[in-house]
């Protein structure tokens, strides 16, 4: 049989009971707290990138991409339709002046050439022919006239004689009328044959300078097509690096096509793209600072495309080191246009966390933490960016990729 438990015995285990219990709680929000202080965000400050604010001048520009191309690139293309016989270089090979690249079908090109050849001399006997011709003719006429004019002496002589007899009675006044009748015909036929002759001249200078102008037409499009079977002949036009060739033997190309292309891989310039909402920002001659991994290289934009392609300005960049060892062709590149100054302004170091003029959230230095902040920024360039407010001069400020705390608003620094 069951005995009852006295009531000093039960109070006891009850208190032994909560004790336990209440040491447990203890001991677990104790641990909750420690676990709490070594789960609290900590960073070394060697690991950041600090910026301290300060005023002065900043030079405003805008962003663009570019691309690391040949300063001189020339691109060879068939002169002809034709189909390709032998292949001499490769992509990358060094050429000189001359060097055959590729062999063109010429065949058909060198028969139509030396047919235009024939043409030529053709063309060229018919002219001395019409020279002969015209002289013959001139000459013929030429003689005519000395006739004229010696029969014309004959009727003036033979008036003179019946006007003198006629003066001495010893003659009549219808011979005399007769005689002088004769010679003004005489003189009217001679001028009529005079004026043909100059006539027959000029018609045959005409003749002769159209038929010359014939044969200079003809002979300048014989020799555009004789430049044109030259070109055929594939030969680089300058020392350089040949970047690209058609290696395809047997294939046909036609009149125009890309065949070969040739660069100075020792000089380069920037191809550069913009969108076209700041085309009113770029020209000519704008001061432009491109920026290859850490190294800077000025320059300025020598041309601008006039037209908006897709939403994007294309323009070209001449650089004041176009040799610099960082360059190499289709190395991609930032490019910064400079295009108005701010004076006095308050500044901070650019860096990835700027993506353009807005509101940010950056942590600023207050002693042992960092502290997150509202700040609006405005304009920048490759190194600076304007501090509209939320920071004051002096104040320190992270400029690395805080990306990973952006849920936090305090975080210890070590």
């Amino acid at each position: 049989m069951d005995r009852e438990i006295p009531k000093e015995v039960r109070k006891k285990e009850q208190i032994k009971e909560l004790t336990k219990w209440g040491g447990g709680i203890l001991a677990a929000i104790v641990l909750i707290a420690f676990g709490m202080s070594f789960l609290q965000t900590n960073l070394k400050r060697k690991s950041l990138t600090f910026s301290v604010v300060d005023k002065g001048s900043i030079e405003i520009s805008v962003n663009a991409s570019g691309k690391v191309i040949p300063a001189f690139e020339e691109i060879i293309n068939s002169p002809i339709n034709s189909r390709i016989l032998e292949v001499y270089k490769k992509g990358g090979d060094s050429v000189e002046v001359g060097t055959p690249i590729l062999k063109l079908d010429l065949q058909s090109a060198e028969t139509d050439y030396n047919k235009l050849l024939d043409e030529e001399k053709m063309k060229q006997l018919q002219l001395e022919q019409l020279r002969i011709s015209t002289k013959g003719k001139l000459s013929e006429m030429e003689m005519k006239l000395k006739v004229s004019r010696m029969e014309l002496n004959r009727k003036a002589v033979e008036l003179k004689n019946e006007q003198y007899l006629d003066s001495l009675g010893a003659g009549t006044t219808d011979k005399v009328r007769q005689v002088e009748l004769s010679y003004n015909v005489g003189q009217l036929q001679l001028n009529e044959d005079e004026q043909k002759y100059e006539n027959e001249k000029e018609l045959a200078q005409a003749d002769l300078k159209v038929k010359e102008l014939e044969l200079e037409i003809f002979r300048k499009s014989l020799a555009e097509t004789k430049r044109t079977l030259d070109d055929a002949q594939i030969r680089a036009p300058r020392k350089a690096i040949l970047t690209f060739v058609n290696n395809e033997i047997g294939s046909q190309v036609a009149q125009g096509e890309r065949v070969a292309i040739v660069s100075d891989l020792s000089r380069f310039k920037i191809e550069g793209e913009i969108a076209d909402t700041y085309g009113d920002r770029i020209g000519a001659g704008s001061r432009v600072i491109v920026k290859i991994g850490s190294d800077k290289l000025p320059g300025f934009v020598s041309e601008v495309t006039p037209l908006s392609k897709n939403g994007v300005i294309s323009f070209i960049v001449q650089l004041e080191e176009n040799n610099h060892p960082r360059l190499r062709s289709g190395l991609k590149s930032d490019v910064y246009v400079m295009n108005s100054i701010k004076d006095d302004v308050l500044r901070i170091a650019n860096g990835s966390y700027y993506v353009g003029p807005g509101d940010y959230e950056l942590f600023v230095v207050n002693k042992d933490q960092l502290l997150k902040r509202k700040v609006a920024l405005g304009e920048s360039n490759f190194e600076q960016v304007e501090v509209i407010s939320g920071l004051q001069e002096g104040d320190e400020v992270v400029v690395s990729n805080m990306q990973d705390y952006i849920n936090k608003n305090k975080i210890k620094l070590n």
